[in-house]
């Protein structure tokens, strides 16, 4: 009997070693994007990340799609929320359409709250008729007087 207990004791320390080992990697390898805040005025942004992105600027490749989380706490109550994301191309905003320009479908629980973090979840989609160039993507949330939850800015170079 006591075979059997070791034996899954063991098993269990290697199982837990292994699972302590896959977060600690998970950890390593999800590096939050250097983003600028570009006129957040009812929220505040803690964190961006973009998956996949291994260095940065990001590189995103044409016919690909991107997740994109954004980790902000907001300073208003919103019964909606609206994205707008744009490509900065020498200085002139480019609509960029994303799958979802609603907030409430996008990891938000609408209706938004004073005082609470929300991770905001989207969708970046490349479409193959992009141009390889480098960029910044201004992405916007609005509230429901239409300013920005958050308005973050981050430089992409999209490849072939």
């Amino acid at each position: 009997m006591k075979r059997v207990t070791k034996h899954t004791q063991r098993n269990m320390d290697v199982r837990t070693g292994f699972i302590v080992v896959f977060c600690l990697i998970g950890f390593t390898c999800a590096t939050p994007v250097k983003f600028i805040d570009c006129g957040s005025t009812s929220g505040k942004v803690s964190v961006v990340d973009i998956d996949p992105c291994a260095s940065q600027p990001c590189q995103l490749r044409k016919g690909q799609s991107y997740s994109v989380n954004v980790t902000f706490n907001s300073a208003v109550e919103s019964q909606t929320s609206k994205a707008l994301v744009h490509g900065i191309i020498a200085g002139v905003p480019i609509p960029f359409p994303i799958p979802k320009d609603d907030g409430c479908q996008s990891g938000i629980q609408c209706p938004i709250q004073k005082q609470q973090s929300y991770h905001y979840l989207n969708s970046l989609p490349v479409k193959t008729e992009y141009p390889a160039i480098k960029l910044t993507v201004e992405w916007e949330l609005r509230d429901d007087d239409k300013k920005d939850l958050f308005c973050i800015k981050f430089p992409v170079q999209i490849v072939g």
